[in-house]
């Protein structure tokens, strides 16, 4: 009996020595993981607050763009609108014109020529060229001549094509801000991985989620990395 209780206490205190072997190593892989859960926490925070600034960076140049895109086709509406008047008030110039020539009023005919607006004049002096009252293959008035040109309308044109570009501009950034949210989404979904590790004490099932949120986070680091910064 003496031997077999020497043999049990000896027994265990070599378990306690091999549990006392095994505990150190536990808490060595348990420190390793917290520290990695650390780490990944950390970068997922600093990329997510970046990703939202550069979200709502892009969300105000989208919005400044199309300001300034509304603000140019305003302007270039009123140019199409002033352009208008100034045709229809050249229109019934030229009438008037027709009339007084066709009625022998010579004087009269000069004046309405005088009130022609300058740019409308080239067009007018060559359409003259023709002889229109007399030859019927003559062009039907001014604005089918070529030199007709109409400033207020080719500037509309111009300021409708700068309108356009900044509307695009605008569609650009839009879709900048959109890819900034998805991949903030995307980093949240590595905070639920993280938190959801922590409640496991199965250390390959804790490991699995550490290898899969480290990977998560390098694919959304990357692609912030990719994305145009304001």
């Amino acid at each position: 009996m003496p031997e077999a209780g020497g043999s049990n206490i000896e027994i265990a205190h070599k378990l306690c020595e091999k549990n006392g072997n095994d505990e150190p190593k536990a808490s060595r892989m348990e420190f390793t993981i917290e520290i990695l859960e650390a780490v990944i926490l950390a970068f997922v925070a600093v990329a997510t607050a970046w990703s939202g600034f550069q979200a709502a960076q892009w969300d105000g140049h989208e919005a400044e763009l199309f300001a300034e895109a509304n603000i140019l086709n305003i302007e270039a509406s009123t140019l199409i609108t002033a352009s208008g008047q100034e045709i229809i008030y050249n229109t019934n110039t030229l009438n008037a014109w027709i009339n007084a020539n066709m009625q022998g009023q010579k004087e009269v005919a000069q004046f309405y020529e005088r009130r022609f607006l300058d740019w409308y004049k080239p067009a007018f002096d060559s359409w003259i060229k023709t002889d229109p009252i007399n030859n019927s293959e003559a062009p039907p008035g001014p604005m089918y001549m070529p030199e007709f040109r109409n400033p207020k309308m080719e500037e509309a044109g111009h300021v409708t094509s700068e309108a356009l570009i900044k509307f695009n501009e605008g569609t650009k950034a839009r879709e900048t801000a959109n890819d900034y949210v998805r991949t903030t989404v995307f980093l949240a979904t590595i905070l639920v991985l993280t938190a959801i590790s922590q409640r496991f004490y199965i250390k390959s099932i804790r490991t699995g989620l550490i290898i899969l949120s480290v990977g998560l986070l390098l694919f959304g680091l990357a692609s912030l990395i990719m994305l145009p910064r304001y």
